[in-house]
C-alpha cells in the first residue's frame, strides 16, 4: 500500500495491526469511513484464519512432535494468536481482544499451577467446539471484542480463568475471598477512590458460591478430555442483604436484599450491572481506550472522555458505537496526534511481519524476542496488566526489538530485493521505496533520513543489481524497523 493516505494509514496502523501490501492494497482509494465500516463490522468477513496455518503462503507455526495443539499447550496458542493477528480479515476483533486481554489481565502461570498446563491452556485458548469444555478466555475477548461490556464482565466473572485468577473457587459463605470483588471495581470498572473496603467486603459476599468444578471424561478425572467449568454453589452463597456506600438501583437503593440461596446468583446480576453502567465506569473506559487509540503521550482530553463517555452510556455499554465514534473523532483523526502512541511488543512484532513479510517465517522465531520485549502472551506480570506507554522501553527491550528487526529482516532478503522493483535505480529511491512504500514508520527528519541514505550509499557505486541490493536491503529494513520512528503507531 503506498503511502499516499496517511488517514486510512493511520487508522489501519491504530485500529489493525499495520498496513500489509498483501492484504489491504483494497484500501488505496478507499475514504475512511469506509475502512472505519471494514474494522467495525467485522462480522462480515470470514473468520476462517485458523485453516490457513501450515499453508506455505502464510507465516508459518512450529510444531513439537508433528502435532500443532493450540487448544492445550500454550506456546501452541500463543503462536496461534499471533498467526491470527497477522492474517486475519478481522483485525479490529484481534485488537481489541489484545485491549481487553490487558484490560482482564489473567496469567497462565498461576491457572496452569492449579488445574496443570494443559488445563491451563484450555482455560485461556480453547477455540469453541474443538473439545468439550467452555472456550477459553481470549474466546470470550474476540466473541465480545465490540459487543456489549456489562454482557463481557459477566462473562468475564463467570470465566474460569478468572476464577482460579482471583481466587473465586475458594470464595464461601462465611470465609469471603475479596480479591474478585476488589479487582471488578478497582480494575474492570470505575477504578479507586470510587469504593471503600466496606464495599469490597460486600462485593466478596456477593460472589460467594461463584466458583469452579471439573467434570471428568469418561468417569475419569485424569482424562485429557475432563475439563473445569463455572459452577454456581448455592450451597455456598452468603443470602443475607448487602449494602454499598452507592447506589446499587436506579432508586438509588444501596442495598442488595437477602435471598434465597437458589436465587444468590441475582446479587451477583445486580452488582455487575450497577458497576457496568456507572458513569465512572464509562469514563474510566474512555481514558483507556483514550490511551490505546489516541495517544499516550498526553493525558486524556476531558472533552474526549465526557463525549466518549456519554456515546457509552447512551448506548447501554454497547462497545461498538463506541470505538465507531472514536475511530470518526476530531482526536483520533488529528494529525498532530500520529505517531504519538507507544507500541506495544506484540504490535510491533506482528506490524513488521505484516509489512517486512512472512515467507519462510515462523511465528515461533517472535517467542523469545516478545518476553525479552516485555510482553508474553497470556502472562501480564500481574492483574494491573502490562505498564504501558514508555513503560515498555528500557536498553534491554530496545536492543530485543533491534535484534527481532535484524532476524525478521535477513531472513526475508531475498523477497525484499524482489519486492524493490524498479525503486533500486538509485539510493534515493530504494530508500523511497522503503520509507514510503513498504514500511510504515513515522517521517523520518533530515538528520536521521540522510544516514539511512548514506547507509545505502556506501561501498561500489550504486548501479542497482541484485547483488547489491541483496547486501542492502535487508538492513535498511533492520535499520528502519529498529528507528525510533518506527517504534510508534
Amino acid at each position: 500500500m503506498a503511502r499516499e493516505n496517511w488517514q486510512v494509514e493511520h487508522l489501519l496502523r491504530r485500529a489493525a495491526f499495520g498496513p500489509s501490501a498483501r492484504t489491504f492494497d483494497r484500501f488505496d482509494d478507499a475514504s475512511l469511513s469506509d475502512v472505519v465500516d471494514f474494522l467495525v463490522e467485522y462480522q462480515r468477513q470470514p473468520d476462517d484464519v485458523d485453516s490457513y496455518i501450515g499453508r506455505s503462503d502464510h507465516v508459518s507455526v512450529t510444531t513439537r512432535g508433528g502435532e500443532f495443539a493450540p487448544n492445550t499447550n500454550i506456546d501452541d496458542a500463543r503462536q496461534r494468536w499471533l498467526f491470527r493477528m497477522v492474517h486475519s480479515e478481522r483485525p479490529l476483533q484481534e485488537k481489541m481482544a489484545l485491549f481487553w486481554h490487558n484490560h482482564f489481565a489473567t496469567a497462565y502461570s498461576k491457572v496452569a499451577g492449579f488445574a496443570g498446563g494443559l488445563q491451563g491452556a484450555r482455560m485461556l485458548a480453547l477455540k469453541p467446539g474443538d473439545l468439550p469444555g467452555p472456550p477459553g478466555q481470549i474466546e470470550l475477548f474476540r466473541q465480545h471484542a465490540l459487543g456489549n461490556f456489562r454482557t463481557l464482565l459477566l462473562e468475564v466473572a463467570r470465566d474460569p480463568a478468572m476464577v482460579v485468577w482471583l481466587d473465586g473457587r475458594t470464595n464461601v459463605r462465611g470465609r469471603p475471598q475479596e480479591n474478585f470483588g476488589r479487582e471488578i471495581m478497582e480494575l474492570f470498572t470505575w477504578g479507586v477512590g470510587n469504593y471503600t473496603e466496606q464495599d469490597v467486603y460486600a462485593a466478596a459476599r456477593v460472589f460467594t458460591g461463584w466458583n469452579l468444578q471439573r467434570v471428568p471424561a469418561n468417569g475419569n478425572t485424569n482424562d485429557p478430555a475432563t475439563y473445569h467449568e463455572f459452577f454456581y454453589n448455592a450451597a455456598q452463597h452468603d443470602t443475607t442483604a448487602k449494602t454499598f456506600t452507592f447506589p446499587i438501583y436506579a432508586d438509588g437503593g444501596r442495598t442488595i436484599p437477602a435471598r434465597s440461596a437458589a436465587d444468590g446468583m441475582q446479587d451477583g446480576l445486580d452488582f455487575i450491572t450497577a458497576l457496568a453502567l456507572h458513569p465512572e465506569t464509562a469514563r474510566r473506559l474512555a481514558r483507556k481506550l483514550w490511551h490505546f487509540f489516541v495517544t499516550d503521550l498526553r493525558p486524556p482530553d476531558p472533552e474526549f472522555v465526557e463525549a466518549v463517555a456519554d456515546e457509552y452510556l447512551r448506548n447501554n455499554s454497547e462497545m461498538k458505537p463506541v470505538v465507531r465514534f472514536i475511530l470518526h473523532s476530531p482526536w483520533f483523526n488529528d494529525p498532530d496526534l500520529w505517531f504519538t502512541r507507544y507500541s506495544w511488543p506484540v504490535e510491533f512484532v506482528v506490524r513488521a511481519i505484516r509489512e517486512v513479510g512472512w515467507t519462510g517465517f515462523s511465528v515461533n522465531a517472535a517467542m523469545q524476542p516478545l518476553t525479552n520485549m516485555g510482553q508474553t502472551l497470556f502472562e501480564p506480570p500481574d492483574v494491573a496488566g502490562w505498564e504501558l506507554g514508555a513503560g515498555w522501553f528500557s536498553t534491554g527491550t530496545m536492543l530485543a526489538r533491534m535484534n527481532f528487526a535484524a532476524t525478521l529482516a535477513a531472513n526475508q532478503r531475498f523477497n525484499l530485493t524482489r519486492a524493490t522493483g524498479t525503486w533500486r535505480v538509485s539510493p534515493d529511491q530504494l530508500l523511497e521505496f522503503f520509507l514510503y512504500e513498504r514500511l510504515s514508520p513515522a517521517p523520518f527528519s533530515l538528520g536521521p533520513y540522510r544516514d539511512l541514505l548514506s547507509y545505502v550509499n556506501t561501498a561500489t557505486p550504486w548501479t542497482g543489481s541484485d547483488a547489491q541490493v541483496n547486501a542492502k536491503a535487508a538492513g535498511l529494513a533492520r535499520l528502519i524497523l529498529g528507528s525510533s520512528e518506527y517504534q510508534f503507531v
